[in-house]
């Protein structure tokens, strides 16, 4: 018996540089990094004293609207409109600009057409910028470049691509665009007796057609 449950990394489509400027979430220290880097831009926009460079310090992007860049661009509107309210004299935090970049025509591509539709109308209620059709062609230390449209902005968070873990390659196992084996609905690796894949590592079928989402709910299940 053997279940692989060896997850995924993101995939920067080629542009590996761009990781050390614009990280993702995938583990707890991720996600503790982020955090203090988000709270790091707001205590250096209290300490600047020039108006342009407090506002790209209050600048966030995040690249990718699938279900993690919808909750970060979410949790840090929040956090700045509601969160850290009053609790600075120089800098505004509900002046910060929070970017939510998305390649595809919609948020949450990869869920019900009714979903999307309710994120969007929540994130802009929070305030999220959110920009559709838009791909990112360049970051620096500076910000970003989104549709020939220079950004500077002082955190850009990377929430778009997932590249699986290699072990379909491990088995010669058929696999999807992401690299994912792709598994029977029994989370059964087609061809390979007493070996089953889960989580990031399986694109398995949904009873609605297409794969189920890489959402820990769905790991959770399967395990």
């Amino acid at each position: 018996l053997l279940v692989l449950a060896t997850g995924a990394r993101h995939s920067y489509f080629g542009k590996d540089a761009w990781e050390s400027l614009a990280p993702g979430l995938k583990k707890i220290d991720d996600a503790t990094a982020i955090r203090a880097r988000i709270l790091a831009a707001f205590e250096q926009a209290e300490s600047c004293e020039d108006a342009a460079e407090r506002c790209r310090l209050l600048t966030f992007v995040i690249v990718g609207a699938g279900p993690t860049g919808v909750e970060l661009a979410g949790a840090i509107a929040e956090l700045a409109h509601h969160g850290l309210q009053g609790e600075f004299r120089r800098a505004d935090p509900a002046s910060a600009r929070v970017i939510l970049v998305q390649s595809a025509p919609r948020v949450l591509p990869a869920m019900a057409d009714s979903l999307a539709a309710a994120a969007l109308v929540s994130l802009r209620q929070l305030g999220v910028d959110v920009r559709l059709n838009a791909r990112v062609e360049q970051i620096d230390t500076a910000g970003v470049t989104v549709g020939g449209e220079r950004i500077t902005a002082g955190t850009v968070l990377w929430a778009a691509g997932v590249m699986a873990s290699p072990a379909g390659r491990w088995l010669d196992a058929r696999r999807d665009n992401a690299g994912r084996i792709i598994v029977e609905a029994d989370l059964a690796v087609a061809g390979l007796d007493g070996v089953w894949a889960i989580g990031d590592t399986a694109a398995c079928p949904s009873p609605e057609g297409g794969t189920l989402p890489g959402l820990a709910a769905v790991a959770k299940q399967q395990g």
